[in-house]
């Protein structure tokens, strides 16, 4: 029986990436925002949403908690180094706007921001309206 050698699997130190340009993605739906900041080639290095920052149910879904999430992965971009992103916004709550104020006051060159929110061409029929 082979032995398994938890010690080296255990003392593995994460290393830290080094990412000069990035693409920033802002994702917001009625209930929660989710940023997420990935390299050119699309591989995450930092991420946050309002649920790990310590919000919790309606309050979610506030642009100040959005904020907050936002500072939160510019902490972690600035150890990355980074300097230059790219925003692409999906969404349709207030809390995108705040979470795109928050990349630009923090020092970011902003490359561009894009608004990535999928419109429907007359597709899918719409769901009924609800009754209160």
């Amino acid at each position: 029986m082979a032995q398994k050698n938890t010690k080296s699997q255990k003392n593995k130190k994460k290393v830290q990436k080094i990412v000069t340009q990035a693409n920033v993605y802002v994702n917001s739906s009625f209930n929660n925002t989710i940023l997420t900041a990935t390299d050119l080639k699309g591989n995450v290095y930092a991420w946050a949403s309002t649920g790990t920052v310590g919000f919790k149910g309606s309050k979610k879904s506030t642009p100040y908690a959005a904020s907050q999430t936002a500072k939160a992965v510019i902490e972690k971009m600035h150890d990355a180094k980074t300097e230059e992103i790219s925003i692409f916004v999906s969404g349709v709550s207030s809390g995108r706007d705040s979470a795109v104020r928050a990349f630009g006051a923090a020092g970011f060159k902003i490359d561009i921001i894009k608004d990535t929110t999928p419109i429907p061409h007359n597709g899918c029929r719409a769901k009924k309206p609800r009754r209160v």
